[in-house]
C-alpha cells in the first residue's frame, strides 16, 4: 500500500492565532463551518485569520448529500448571536467575514432577519470589515432574501451547488430555478451588491451541463463563479 503523499495530508491544528481564534469563537458562543463541517484546513485557515462563521446554530433542518453539518430539530436563535459575531469580528481584527448558515426551514422568515441584523452589527462596531454572506435559498420564505439584498452586504453568495438532473440527489429540498432566481433578483434589487456563486464537480455531471449552468448563472448576472 502507498502512503498518502504529503500534499494531501491535513496537519492537526497548533499555533498562537488558530488558539486564540478558538478562544474567541467559543467566548463568544459562535458556530464555525469550519468546525461543523469537519473541514481539514482549519488549522491553516484560522492561523491567517481566515473563519467562515455559521449563525442561526449549529443544527439544520435539510439533509443535503454533499455537507457534513447535522441535521435534526436545530436550535432556538440567540437572540444575543449578531451582537457577539461583531464582537469576535473586532477583537480577531478580520478585514473581511464570511457569514454563513445552516437553513432554518422551521422559521417564518428562514433566519433572514438574523442575517440582517448581523450585518448591522458588524456595520456599528467594525464599518471598516467588509461582509460576505453566503445563504440558504430562503425556499417558500416570501421576502427573505429580497430584504437581505435592501441590507446591503459587499458580497451576496448563493451556491448553486450542482447540476439541476441531480438536484433530487444532491439538493432533494431545493430547487434549481429557485436559485437562479433568487441570483438574479438579488441583483436587480441592489446593483451594488457583488454576487458569487459555487458549482460542485465531480458527482456525475457532463460537461454539456456544467456549461449549461454557466450559461445559465451569466444570464442571472452574477459576478463570480467558482468551480471545484
Amino acid at each position: 500500500m502507498h502512503s498518502k503523499p504529503p500534499w494531501l495530508r491535513a496537519k492537526a491544528p497548533t499555533g498562537e492565532v488558530f488558539n486564540e481564534t478558538l478562544n474567541i469563537v467559543k467566548l463568544h458562543n459562535l458556530h464555525t463551518v469550519c468546525e461543523e463541517a469537519a473541514c481539514p484546513n482549519i488549522g491553516e485557515c484560522w492561523n491567517k485569520r481566515h473563519a467562515t462563521v455559521m449563525i442561526l446554530g449549529s443544527v439544520c433542518t435539510r439533509a443535503c448529500a454533499f455537507c457534513n453539518v447535522a441535521t435534526g430539530i436545530p436550535d432556538k436563535l440567540d437572540p444575543h448571536e449578531p451582537e457577539n459575531l461583531a464582537k469576535a469580528i473586532k477583537k480577531l481584527n478580520l478585514k473581511h467575514v464570511v457569514i454563513t448558515s445552516v437553513d432554518r426551514d422551521d422559521l417564518p422568515d428562514g433566519g433572514a432577519n438574523q442575517f440582517i441584523q448581523c450585518i448591522e452589527e458588524i456595520g456599528k462596531i467594525t464599518s471598516e470589515t467588509t461582509i460576505e454572506i453566503l445563504t440558504p435559498d430562503f425556499l417558500n420564505k416570501k421576502g427573505a432574501f429580497e430584504a437581505i439584498a435592501v441590507a446591503s452586504p459587499d458580497v451576496y453568495n448563493h451556491n448553486i451547488e450542482t447540476v439541476p438532473r441531480l438536484y433530487a440527489k444532491i439538493r432533494p429540498r431545493a430547487r434549481y430555478f429557485h436559485s437562479l432566481y433568487l441570483l438574479k433578483m438579488v441583483k436587480q434589487i441592489n446593483p451594488k451588491v457583488f454576487t458569487k456563486s459555487g458549482l460542485m464537480v465531480g458527482l456525475g455531471e457532463t460537461k454539456e451541463e456544467i456549461l449549461q449552468v454557466m450559461d445559465d448563472l451569466r444570464s442571472a448576472e452574477v459576478d463570480f463563479i467558482t468551480i471545484g
